[in-house]
């Protein structure tokens, strides 16, 4: 096809095809013409995961580069889901802001669960917010880590069970990063309700 009917099957301008084809982001097509080129669907759905991190999970153009750099060097899986996750979730600056050390609660929660004891952004990032807590006063205790971990545990084996899926890797980006985004504002949601309905039940009689 060629950057019309591309623009026309994918809803995104030629102006900005050619921008994500000036900055990188999207593979030349195959010359046929000194000012036109053949593409495919490689390249319908390359852009299709551009529009879904800009407009749905709110990723710039500097953060979308090193991911659609990973899935064209052939990154093995658990590589690009640890990008896709520490650019979504904004783990790398949480870790630099807090620290890289160790918590006996982190220590605490990964064998509650069984969880690999190996290092990771996420992990760095639970002992960092772990730290923070502890400096403010606020515990954070077995009990408190074993009933969150073990919801979070059950939450987590879905959205992981949906990567195995899809074969071509802007798919696979596409479904992690938008499934951690959404995923994770819905579960924020959810106990944002849970918390608001315990509220009602104890509170609503001494009003």
């Amino acid at each position: 096809m060629q950057l019309k009917e591309l623009s026309e099957r994918t809803g995104i301008s030629a102006a900005s095809i050619k921008f994500y084809l000036r900055e990188g982001l999207l593979p030349a097509g195959e010359s046929v013409h000194a000012t036109r080129a053949r593409y495919s669907t490689r390249h319908v759905s390359r852009l299709r995961l551009i529009h879904a991190l800009r407009s749905v999970v709110g990723l710039s153009i500097e953060q979308i580069r090193p991911l659609v750099k990973l899935a064209d060097g052939g990154a093995p899986r658990l590589e690009i889901l640890a990008a896709v996750q520490r650019t979504v979730l904004g783990l790398t600056a949480l870790n630099t802001q807090n620290g890289d050390v160790r918590t006996r609660a982190g220590d605490a929660v990964v064998r509650l669960r069984n969880w690999p004891d190996a290092s990771s952004d996420a992990r760095a990032a639970l002992d960092a917010h772990v730290s923070l807590m502890e400096s403010l006063g606020v515990p954070v205790t077995t009990e408190l880590l074993d009933a969150y971990s073990k919801a979070l545990d059950a939450i987590a084996d879905r959205d992981i069970n949906a990567t195995a899926a899809p074969e071509d890797t802007n798919e696979l980006i596409l479904t992690a990063a938008v499934g951690m985004h959404l995923h994770g504002q819905l579960v924020l949601k959810l106990l944002a309700l849970a918390q608001a309905s315990h509220a009602i039940g104890r509170y609503t009689k001494d009003a």
